[in-house]
């Protein structure tokens, strides 16, 4: 991973993480939707240095229409690596309860919860189906945990 220096640093792991929880793989839902407050040209810079790094993927798209970013193989296996930093930060940061409870839910869920959310984002991002398609989608229940946190936050 020598071509991608900035790999490891704040917006890569933030742009990562909204990739991967957040669905967002557009230049624009990653900008408009950063909580970071992320500014355009450091996405764009941390995008290019994703794709060069090969996490990313960017899709060649006709003028005038909007790209989209896919998670490789090598992104989708960084979700262990995103839980562990999740789960570091819920005891070593402050934070809310509706922003710990997907890292609590994922760190208690184990590896065979970040499995099922990898072959879920293998669907979405490379077209391979997940193995079990009637079992529970991963981001529906993370999804549901968080608007219970967010309605008893409320």
């Amino acid at each position: 991973m020598t071509e991608c220096n900035h790999c490891g640093d704040q917006w890569s792991l933030i742009v990562l993480r909204d990739v991967i929880f957040g669905g967002r793989r557009h230049f624009r839902e990653l900008l408009s939707h950063s909580e970071e407050g992320i500014a355009s040209n450091i996405l764009s810079s941390r995008l290019k240095a994703l794709v060069a790094g090969g996490l990313l993927t960017q899709e060649q798209t006709e003028r005038g229409r909007r790209a989209a970013y896919s998670l490789t193989e090598a992104g989708i296996q960084t979700v262990p690596i995103m839980v562990a930093l999740g789960s570091w930060g819920m005891r070593h940061r402050p934070t809310t309860p509706e922003l710990s409870v997907r890292a609590r839910l994922l760190e208690d869920g184990g590896p065979h919860l970040w499995e099922d959310l990898m072959d879920e984002l293998r669907e979405v991002h490379l077209g391979i189906p997940r193995p079990n398609p009637n079992h529970p989608r991963a981001s529906e229940l993370l999804q549901a945990a968080y608007e219970q946190a967010l309605t008893e936050a409320h």
